[in-house]
C-alpha cells in the first residue's frame, strides 16, 4: 500500500483547504506536498487498505509534519502581511503593525532555523533551512518593494504573481548598461529641478524632488511596452513633477518651458492659456529598439484627479478607432498624489469603470507619487485606510509599494506592473513612497506644519546621489561619472534658456494636433453661420425601414415589437416624434461615415422609455442594435448604460470626444440636474478647455428639463449655470421644442468643420406630446432654426409679444387655444448661446406695433434664462418678466403647489394684472 494513502482519509479536508487557500492545483502540487513526507515511514500496519485509519490509532500529525505546516503558514503570513514590514519609507519610521512576522507567532522557534523544510518547494527554492526560507521571503516581500495581491480571486493571477516574485527574489537584476541608463534618467530629473530652482527662484514649479525615480520608471515602462506591442501611451498627471515629465519623457523642449516661466504673452490673441504645469502635450518618440511610440499627456486643471477620467476616454476613443483588434496597444498611465487618490471620490468612479464594456481600456497603470503629505495635511489626517492606494482593492488590483530612493526597485516595480497589465488586461497600482523636498509649491514653508519631517528631508541625499554611490561601490561607474552627466545636461539647458530669451512670444502647441488638423478654430461669427444638414427623403426612408424591423427569427416582448414597428408608421403618417428625430439623426450620420457614441444612466432604453436603441430578445436577453445594420460602410454606433456616475462618466466622454472628433459623442443625464455631480468637468473642461489649452471638443450633453410637477431636482437642469459659463465662442446651448430642430441640431454638431461643446435641454413630457411632431420634409429639407417665430398669429392683431424657450411654449399655446386669444404671439428662442441677437431684433421689428414684450419662463425668477437674456440682449431690460417668484429650490415638492405656481405664471403671461411677483 502507498504509505501516503492516509492523506486520502484522515487529512483530506485539511489538504483540500490548503489547496484552496493557496490557490494551488492539486495535480501539479501533489509532488511538493508529498515531499514533506519523503524519508518518513508511517508504516502501513495501522491503516486499512481502503485508507481508513485503524481503530485506536492516533490521528495526530507527526511533529515534523506539523512544523512543515507551520512553515507554510509563515509563507502565507509573508504573502499576506509582508508589505506591512517593508523598507519602503525613505524619511520616516514605518508605523508598527501586529502581529509581526516573527517565527514565534507561527509556532516555530529559533531552534528550527537550521532545520531543512520541504515547504521551500512552494517558493521554488527546493528544500531549504528555515533560515534560508525566511531570507528568501524577506527579500521578496519586505525589502524595498512590498506587494499586496493575496485578495485577488483568480488563482491564475495569484500564481503568475508568485512566480514573478520568486524569480530573482523580487530583486532588480539589471546589467551595467541598464544601470547607467537609469542613472542618466535620474540625473535628468534631479538636474532639471535644480536648474529651475536656481534660474527661477521662488517660482511655482511643483518639483519632483523626492520622487525623481518616476522619470527612469516611466522611461523603462515605455521602452519595454513598445517591445510588447504598445503603440500609444496616454498619460494623465497633476502638477507635481509634470514639467520634468514633459521634458525628460515626452520630449517637450525646455526652451518652451523656460518661455512659459518668463511669463511672455501668447502668440494668439484668442487664446488665454494656462499655467505651464497644466498644459498638455503630444509627441512621437523612437524607442531604443527602433519602434515609433506616440505619447500624449492630457491637459489637466487643478482639480487633481479629474484628468484620470479624461485619459480613460481618450484611450478608449483611440482603441475604438484604430486598435479594435488589440485594445492593449494603447496604454493609459495615470499619476496620482497620495492625498488626492485617497481623498477624491472620482478615483473610485474611474476604478469602477475599469472592467465595464462601455469604458474598459484593458488596464491602467496607476502610479502614486507619494509625498506623505497633502499641502499641509499629514497622511494620518488624509485617509482612514492603511494605504492611499486601497481604492485599488475594489477591483482586486495588485498594489506594489516601493521606496522612491531605490531607483532600481522603482524601475523593477514599473516593469512588473506593465507585465501584469499586458498579461491580464487589468489595472495595477504602484505606490512610490518618497517625499516632497519643498512645500506644496516652492514659495511655501513646510516646516510650519511638519517640522520633524522637514528636518529629516533637509539632511537627506537625493535619489540620484544615493544611486550613484551604490553604482560606485559596485564598480559600475567612477566618481566623476555623475559630474560629467550633470554638466552635459545642464549645458544643454543653458543653451535652451539662451534661445528662449531671444523669443518674444510663447508658442503653445496643440494637444493631439494631428487628430484635429482637418478642423478649424472658429469664433462666434462662424458659429452662427448656417450649416447644411439636409438629408434626402429616400435616405431617411431607408434608415427608417432598418430601424423599424426586428429580426423575424427572434422573439421579443410584444410591446417592444409594436413600438419598433410604429417608427415606420410615424414615417408613413408624416408625423415624426422626438425619438425619431434622434434615430434619424444618428442613422443619417452613420451612413455618412461618422460614428456615434451615447452613454449615461439608462440611455439604451432611455430614462423615459423613448429611445429603445438597444432591444432585448425576450428569452435570452441578447442585445439587438438596429443602428448598426443600416449599411455596409457606415460608422459605428456605440451606446452604453453607464455606471451610476456623473463626474467620472462625463469626464470619460469628454476625453472620448477630445480624441475622436468624427464621433458624435453624447452624454445624457437621467434628469438634467444629475449633471450637478459633474460640475467640475463643466467648469474646468467643457466651458474653458479651448480657451486654456487650445482643445476643441464636440461633447453633447442631453439634459432633460421641464416643469411637470416632479419636484425640485427633476424639474430643472439648472439652465442658469450653463448660461453663466457661456462667453464669446466657448460652446452652444440649445433648448429645442420640435423634433425637426433636434434632428438638425445633432447633425449640425458633426457637419461643421469645427467642434464646440453642445448643451441641450431636452424634454420629458414632449417626448409623447401629440403636438410635438414634425414632417418628413422638415427633416429632409429644413435646417436648424435658432429662433422659431409664431406662424399661428396675424401680426397686425398681436398686442403682446412673448419670448420664451423650451417646453413652456406648449403649455402657453394650449392656454391660448383655451382662451381663444389671437392677440398674443409666442416666439421660441431655440439657441440660447450664442444668442441670436440679430434674429431676435428682426422679430421685434416685425411686431413693432405691440403694447408689450414679455420674457416668459417656467423657472423661478433667479433661475432659467432670464439673467442670461438681460446680459446679452439690451432690449431685454425693457421686457416684462413672467416667471415664478425667486426661490431657493427650483420647484415645489407638492404636485398641488407646483400646479398652482405653474398656472400663476401662465395667467400672468396673458394678463399683467395677475402679477405673481409680489
Amino acid at each position: 500500500m502507498d504509505k501516503y494513502s492516509f492523506l486520502n482519509a484522515a487529512h483530506t479536508a485539511y489538504f483540500a483547504d490548503l489547496y484552496e487557500q493557496y490557490q494551488l492545483n492539486p495535480d501539479s502540487v501533489e509532488p511538493s506536498w508529498r515531499a514533506f513526507f519523503q524519508g518518513y515511514d508511517f508504516g502501513t500496519e495501522n491503516y486499512g487498505m481502503d485508507g481508513e485509519i485503524a481503530e485506536g490509532v492516533s490521528t495526530q500529525i507527526p511533529e515534523h509534519v506539523q512544523k512543515e505546516f507551520q512553515v507554510v503558514k509563515l509563507i502565507d503570513g509573508y504573502r499576506n502581511r509582508g508589505h506591512l514590514f517593508t523598507k519602503t519609507n525613505p524619511v520616516r519610521e514605518r508605523r508598527k503593525y501586529a502581529p509581526t512576522l516573527e517565527i514565534e507567532n507561527f509556532g516555530l522557534t529559533q531552534n528550527d532555523l537550521s532545520t531543512v523544510f520541504n515547504a521551500g518547494e512552494i517558493l521554488g527554492i527546493g528544500s531549504q533551512t528555515l533560515q534560508e526560507i525566511i531570507k528568501h521571503l524577506e527579500s521578496i516581500y519586505c525589502d524595498s518593494i512590498g506587494v499586496e495581491y493575496m485578495y485577488i480571486r483568480k488563482p491564475e493571477e495569484i500564481q503568475w504573481i508568485q512566480n514573478k516574485l520568486n524569480i530573482n527574489d523580487n530583486q532588480p537584476k539589471f546589467s551595467s548598461d541598464q544601470k547607467k541608463h537609469i542613472l542618466k534618467k535620474l540625473n535628468e530629473a534631479v538636474s532639471f529641478e535644480s536648474f529651475l530652482h536656481t534660474k527661477y527662484v521662488g517660482q511655482k514649479r511643483f518639483s519632483l524632488e523626492g520622487g525623481e525615480a518616476l522619470i527612469p520608471a516611466l522611461d523603462a515602462m515605455i521602452e519595454k511596452a513598445s517591445d510588447l506591442g504598445v503603440e500609444e501611451f496616454v498619460m494623465g498627471m497633476a502638477h507635481r513633477g509634470r514639467l520634468s515629465t514633459l521634458t525628460n519623457i515626452f520630449g517637450k523642449s525646455a526652451k518652451d518651458i523656460f518661455s512659459e516661466f518668463d511669463g511672455k504673452d501668447y502668440e494668439e490673441e484668442v487664446f488665454d492659456g494656462d499655467v505651464k504645469y497644466h498644459l498638455g502635450w503630444t509627441s512621437k518618440r523612437q524607442s531604443d529598439s527602433g519602434k515609433e511610440i506616440r505619447l500624449s499627456i492630457a491637459p489637466n486643471p487643478s482639480h487633481l484627479e479629474t484628468v484620470g477620467a479624461v485619459v480613460e476616454g481618450i484611450v478608449r476613443a483611440k482603441q475604438d478607432r484604430f486598435y479594435k483588434d488589440n485594445l492593449s496597444k494603447v496604454l493609459p498611465i495615470v499619476v496620482h498624489g497620495d492625498a488626492a487618490i485617497a481623498g477624491q471620490g472620482l478615483v473610485y468612479e474611474v476604478v469602477q469603470m475599469a472592467q465595464l464594456d462601455g469604458y474598459k481600456t484593458n488596464g491602467t497603470i496607476h502610479i502614486v507619487v507619494n509625498n506623505q503629505v497633502g499641502f499641509t495635511t499629514n497622511y494620518l489626517d488624509a485617509r482612514s485606510s492603511t494605504y492611499c492606494t486601497d481604492v485599488g482593492k475594489v477591483t482586486l488590483s495588485p498594489v506594489l509599494h516601493v521606496n522612491a530612493d531605490d531607483a532600481e526597485a522603482v524601475v523593477h516595480a514599473a516593469l512588473f506592473a506593465l507585465d501584469f497589465r499586458m498579461q491580464f488586461k487589468r489595472d495595477v497600482f504602484i505606490d512610490m513612497l518618497g517625499y516632497r523636498k519643498y512645500g506644496h509649491n516652492e514659495g511655501d514653508e513646510p516646516r510650519f506644519t511638519q517640522p520633524k519631517l522637514y528636518k529629516a528631508i533637509a539632511k537627506h541625499a537625493n535619489p540620484r546621489n544615493i544611486y550613484a554611490d551604490k553604482l560606485i561601490a559596485e564598480g559600475v561607474i567612477n566618481k566623476d561619472h555623475v559630474k560629467e552627466l550633470e554638466k552635459a545636461y545642464k549645458d544643454s539647458l543653458e543653451e535652451k534658456l539662451d534661445a528662449s530669451r531671444k523669443e518674444d512670444k510663447t508658442i503653445i502647441t496643440e494637444f493631439m494636433a494631428s487628430t484635429w488638423e482637418q478642423f478649424a478654430s472658429v469664433d462666434e461669427v462662424e458659429m452662427m453661420k448656417p450649416v447644411d444638414t439636409k438629408v434626402s427623403k429616400d435616405e431617411l426612408a431607408k434608415i427608417t425601414k432598418v430601424l423599424s424591423n426586428l429580426p423575424e427569427d427572434k422573439k421579443f416582448i410584444r410591446k417592444i415589437e409594436r413600438l419598433v414597428q410604429s417608427r415606420q408608421k410615424m414615417f408613413d403618417d408624416n408625423q415624426l416624434d422626438w425619438a425619431m428625430a434622434e434615430h434619424l439623426a444618428y442613422g443619417s450620420l452613420l451612413t455618412e461615415g461618422y460614428s456615434v457614441r451615447i452613454s449615461g444612466q439608462d440611455v439604451e432604453r432611455g430614462t423615459f422609455s423613448h429611445r429603445h436603441a438597444v432591444v432585448k430578445v425576450e428569452d435570452s436577453e441578447e442585445e439587438i442594435i438596429l443602428h448598426n445594420n443600416i449599411s455596409d460602410k457606415q460608422g459605428n454606433f456605440y451606446i452604453y448604460n453607464s455606471l451610476l456616475s456623473e463626474y467620472g462618466v462625463v469626464g470619460f466622454d469628454y476625453g472620448y470626444a477630445m480624441a475622436s472628433p468624427k464621433t458624435l459623442t453624447i452624454w445624457e443625464a437621467q434628469f438634467g440636474d444629475f449633471s450637478n455631480g459633474a460640475q467640475i468637468m463643466l467648469d474646468q473642461y467643457i466651458s474653458a478647455g479651448e480657451d486654456k489649452w487650445k482643445t476643441q471638443n464636440g461633447l453633447v450633453m442631453l439634459l432633460p428639463h421641464g416643469y411637470e410637477g416632479q419636484g425640485a431636482e427633476h424639474s430643472s437642469a439648472r439652465m442658469e449655470r450653463y448660461l453663466q459659463l457661456c462667453a464669446k465662442d466657448n460652446m452652444y446651448v440649445a433648448d429645442c421644442t420640435t423634433p425637426e430642430n433636434m434632428f438638425h441640431l445633432l447633425r449640425r454638431q458633426m457637419k461643421s468643420n469645427f467642434r464646440k461643446p453642445l448643451i441641450v435641454f431636452t424634454p420629458k413630457s414632449l417626448l409623447r406630446h401629440p403636438k410635438c411632431v414634425s414632417t418628413v420634409d422638415s427633416f429632409a429639407n429644413g435646417s436648424f432654426k435658432m429662433v422659431i417665430d409664431d406662424e399661428a398669429v396675424n401680426v397686425n392683431k398681436v398686442k403682446s409679444l412673448v419670448f420664451l424657450t423650451g417646453k413652456f411654449y406648449y403649455d402657453l399655446d394650449e392656454e391660448r387655444e383655451k382662451l381663444g386669444r389671437d392677440d398674443i404671439a409666442f416666439v421660441r428662442i431655440e439657441q440660447l448661446f450664442p444668442l441670436p441677437v440679430e434674429d431676435i431684433k428682426k422679430v421685434i421689428e416685425k411686431y413693432n406695433g405691440v403694447d408689450e414684450i414679455v420674457w416668459a419662463q417656467e423657472e423661478p425668477r433667479n433661475m432659467g434664462a432670464y439673467s442670461h437674456m438681460l446680459m446679452h440682449l439690451d432690449a431685454a431690460k425693457t421686457f416684462r418678466l413672467a416667471s415664478r417668484r425667486a426661490y431657493g429650490a427650483p420647484a415645489a415638492g407638492s404636485s398641488t403647489r407646483s400646479k398652482k405656481r405653474h398656472q400663476e405664471v401662465i395667467d400672468y403671461v396673458f394678463d399683467k394684472t395677475k402679477n405673481n411677483q409680489r
